[in-house]
């Protein structure tokens, strides 16, 4: 059994633990002021395992030993109304440090996992299926540059009992000790079970567990300490070596780049975009009729989700003029205000840089029935950031395989989600900007840089072709709307909102009814 490397009774004498604690300590913060003082990454320390192997204690040492204004120190209990009505990983994306800080996390995202698996509150399936989101949600974060040390403190049965016994004797600590601990005790071999398939699968090289032993203070308080001081000097050194080497190759990985793009355009001469119908248009009268009926069933069909607790998130991306803005005002005239939120996605805050991309959109996931609407989304990682070579070919290319993961979570979780990319051609969208430019209150919505990514017109097609291919998915499928025509744009856009929440709004009340 992969514990039995834990139960060796490892002890550290008291005069060799002060012997060797100052120094540690003067590491520790000197490797802490580094990762500040970069500021390119966030430090991830996981802290789990047994009841009364010292994870608590554990935590508030490293508070005691590090500079504690730069640490992030979150510990879980039963999700809040709040975090229940969103997505489970909502509450572990919120709480991530910003590059250059160092976060500690107790009963994180492999506390639920453990508890249901061992109760039969999920089977085998549903487990794997848990700790391949666990798997995802680390890796995303790996690939962005974080350092993941993950610790699991072991006892054995009898030194657990142990050690509950000890904190029951102290009037001072006798409250640590709950009725659920020695239930969880009597427990034991399903939670090493649990424990033991939790570390097998998610044990990667991104994210590796260290099994420490912890029924000695001394032992545990110095092996935590020395595994994150070294792995921080590791990650630093590592970091430092791929800047320079970057920097190094940039100029020959730029040339090749531009090479393989254009390699890509010829070979794909022929996109999703092209073969759009732009001619579909709606005369006025049609147009007024069908957008009366649709927004009164969208507003039926909102307050239907509101009912039943449903969350619902619709995206719009286009080119520039394309009519987000003006399909978006005619969806939201239907619904109650106190129920939906537009929000506008510009360039990252300096706080939003200092996080993973998807930060910022996981922050602003709706409560249960609930509507948000995002003019512009995550997809800017695979679209301008990739046009604007603002994230490098390697970051842009993984963004697909996060992104299905990330939107798989959403609608596991019970939102319905739905996107849309409204289109218009090169003449179409010219014809725009020059009445923006003759119309005085129009004006401020043209730009210079509106201008510059029009000569961009063709590598923004290739990357929205790329975008459909990877990630127009049974969950999350695109909808591309032929926007020449305004009228025929708008009212297709509320049609296909009120045709994806009813078929996935049905759905999901047959399956919870079901499920009662």
């Amino acid at each position: 059994m992969m514990f039995r490397t834990a139960e060796l009774g490892q002890r550290v004498p008291k005069s060799e633990f002060k012997q060797r604690v100052p120094l540690l300590r003067q590491e520790l913060l000197e490797v802490q002021r580094k990762v500040l003082k970069l500021s390119k990454f966030p430090v991830i320390i996981v802290i789990a395992g047994v009841n009364g192997a010292g994870k608590g204690e554990t935590v508030n040492l490293l508070n005691e030993w590090m500079d504690p204004r730069w640490l992030v120190t979150r510990a879980y209990d039963k999700p809040s109304d709040e975090e229940r009505e969103r997505p489970e990983f909502w509450r572990f994306w919120r709480d991530l440090p910003p590059y250059g800080r160092i976060g500690l996390f107790l009963s994180s995202w492999y506390s639920r996992p453990v508890l249901d698996r061992v109760h039969g509150l999920i089977d085998d399936v549903e487990f794997n299926k848990l700790l391949d989101s666990i798997i995802d949600f680390e890796k995303a974060l790996a690939d962005d540059g974080a350092l993941i040390i993950k610790f699991w403190m072991h006892l054995s049965k009898k030194e657990q009992k142990k050690r509950f016994r000890e904190l029951e004797k102290d009037e001072l600590t006798r409250w640590r000790v709950k009725e659920v601990d020695w239930d969880n005790w009597r427990l034991y071999e399903k939670f090493e079970e649990a424990a033991e398939r939790i570390i097998m699968r998610s044990s990667t090289g991104v994210s590796p567990w260290c099994i420490v032993e912890g029924s000695n203070r001394n032992f545990r308080s110095l092996t935590v300490a020395t595994i994150i001081r070294d792995e921080i000097n590791k990650h630093l050194d590592k970091f430092e070596s791929a800047t320079t080497i970057g920097h190094d190759i940039s100029d020959d990985d730029g040339a090749e780049a531009t090479e393989a793009s254009e390699t890509i355009s010829h070979l794909k001469s022929t996109t999703v975009l092209d073969v759009m119908d732009m001619s579909l248009s709606l005369t006025k009268k049609r147009y007024t009729k069908d957008l009366q009926a649709c927004q009164a069933k969208v507003n039926l069909l909102q307050r239907y989700a509101r009912k039943h607790k449903i969350s619902t998130i619709i995206l719009f991306e286009g080119p520039d003029a394309s009519g987000k803005g003006g399909a978006i005002r005619r969806l939201t005239a239907a619904l109650d205000a106190r129920q939906y939120q537009v929000l506008p996605i510009a360039a990252p805050t300096d706080e939003e840089r200092a996080h993973h991309y998807l930060w910022r959109f996981w922050r602003h996931l709706p409560r249960a029935g609930k509507m948000t609407i995002f003019d512009r989304s995550w997809y800017g990682r695979v679209l301008v950031e990739r046009v604007e070579h603002l994230a490098s070919e390697e970051e842009w290319r993984r963004a697909y395989a996060e992104i299905n993961a990330f939107e798989e979570m959403l609608a596991d979780s019970g939102i319905v989600l739905i996107k849309f990319w409204i289109h218009v051609t090169k003449d179409e969208q010219y014809k725009r900007f020059k009445l923006r430019e003759e119309t005085p209150h129009k004006q401020w919505k043209l730009t210079d840089e509106d201008w510059r990514n029009r000569e961009k017109w063709d590598e923004y097609v290739l990357a929205v072709n790329d975008i459909v291919e990877h990630t127009s998915t049974r969950v999350a499928p695109w909808n591309l709307i032929a926007g020449n025509d305004k009228r025929h744009a708008r009212v297709k856009v509320i049609k296909t909102v009120c045709d994806q929440m009813e078929n996935t709004l049905n759905a999901r009340v047959k399956k919870w009814n079901e499920d009662k």
